[in-house]
């Protein structure tokens, strides 16, 4: 999987401390393989630091506050990114994640579902 490598890891504990109430509550319900894949907090992803990586799957959960809507060409640039590097990236605003978890959950469930099914990528030579 492209784009991890050395990690910081002082950055992502920084962060893992620091998370939002948004971030705490999906957490409780994607945390121990609860929807079927494993993912990790504020993990290093190149440059950046993904909410919520599971990285079997090189899906990324992203979780949007207010200020989100300051940054969209830098959500956009980083999004590329990690397409470019063969992530798919899941977008959530903070207050989905409050008044229509289910909805969120649902929509992750059933991203890990069709990224188990689809198929290997070819092998290389």
């Amino acid at each position: 999987m492209a784009g991890v490598g050395l990690r910081d890891t002082g950055r992502a504990r920084l962060l893992r401390g620091q998370a939002t109430a948004a971030e705490w509550r999906l957490w409780r319900y994607i945390s121990r393989s609860a929807l079927g894949a494993k993912f990790s907090r504020q993990m290093p992803v190149g440059p950046y630091f993904a909410d919520f990586l599971c990285r079997e799957l090189s899906l990324v959960v992203e979780l949007d506050g207010y200020s989100h809507g300051l940054r969209l060409d830098y959500d956009a640039a980083r999004d590329r990114w990690m397409a470019e590097q063969g992530y798919r990236v899941l977008r959530f605003s903070n207050e989905a994640v409050f008044g229509q978890l289910d909805g969120v959950l649902t929509v992750i469930r059933m991203e890990i579902e069709a990224l188990r099914s689809r198929p290997p990528p070819p092998a290389r030579r």
